[in-house]
């Protein structure tokens, strides 16, 4: 019997040409422009998707456009506070942060995730600098009042858990003059020189607004916000976020990162979007295919 299955035909020259040339309008677009990006999920701990993201950021820089990493890590601080025989606690997504879960936070987030993100990113043969909010007094923060968010006549005490009070983008700009990556670590401080810790998603909507990014993208565990049924909204306005949030369907630590997302495009930041850190390369698909992809925040 002659076996009918089709090979795949290789990709020629020709192919790669044109995948290329459909690139251009993006490329043109995006020149020149800074493009924050929100790294968290299983894409921080795949070792192959670690590698594709590196990539894809000092990618992004060859093609012109200025990223900024701000870096998450959770499940890291997580296995850092077993470690030290601490259990973890969250308040609506935030975590509850005494004094010694302080400590973990700032050796775990800038001394390893950190390092880690920057030698990748080198490693690609791209060049980045690793920062926190300390660094060039670049977060000012002040204690986090979190309102409940079914009794708002109630609030809950998290800790040292940061509320951005004011974002000083020169460091940074430095950084990208000197053609230079920024990673980012969400730790600010505060008038007494307390540090407090920021939800990741948190500061990369202050930095996007801050920065006047062209884009925030938002790397998840999700194809992007899904509904009841497990399909995914490729579109959010404030009144549907809303509508799911008092059902239920938006909860935990997606609310800081819909909050933050919202926030920046309320704020003038021309593209919000959640997408599917799992995916390989889902930045490049994101800002280079000129398809949508996840979800897209919207500010009306």
């Amino acid at each position: 019997m002659t076996d009918t299955t089709a090979t795949p035909s290789p990709i020629t020259a020709r192919d790669h040409a044109q995948l290329l040339a459909q690139m251009l309008p993006a490329l043109r677009q995006f020149r020149g422009k800074t493009m924050v990006v929100k790294y968290g999920g299983n894409a921080m701990t795949d070792p192959a998707l670690q590698q594709a993201f590196a990539e894809d950021i000092v990618l992004l820089q060859l093609a012109g456009i200025q990223p900024v990493v701000v870096h998450g890590g959770g499940p890291q601080i997580e296995a850092a506070l077993q470690r030290v025989g601490k259990q973890g606690q969250f308040i609506q997504g935030m975590r509850v942060t005494d004094a010694e879960t302080m400590q973990v936070v700032q050796w775990v987030l800038a001394g390893e995730v950190q390092a880690d993100i920057v030698g990748r990113i080198q490693q690609a043969g791209g060049r980045a600098v690793g920062l926190t909010g300390r660094d060039g007094g670049l977060i000012r923060a002040q204690k986090l009042r979190l309102v409940d968010q079914n009794n708002p006549n109630l609030t809950h005490d998290v800790g040292q858990v940061g509320d951005i009070t004011a974002i000083d983008t020169r460091i940074i700009q430095t950084l990208q003059g000197a053609g230079l990556i920024p990673v980012v670590s969400p730790v600010g401080f505060g008038p007494e020189n307390e540090s407090y810790n920021i939800n990741a998603d948190v500061v990369a909507a202050g930095l996007a607004v801050a920065l006047q990014a062209e884009k925030l993208l938002m790397l998840s565990n999700i194809p992007g916000v899904l509904d009841k049924q497990g399909q995914l909204l490729t579109e959010l306005t404030p009144q549907r976020i809303d509508a799911l949030v008092a059902d239920g369907t938006i909860s935990g630590g997606m609310l800081p990162k819909i909050a933050g997302a919202l926030d920046a495009a309320k704020a003038g930041v021309n593209a919000v979007h959640i997408i599917d850190g799992r995916a390989p390369h889902a930045m490049l698909l994101e800002v280079l295919s000129g398809q949508a992809h996840g979800t897209m925040i919207r500010a009306q």
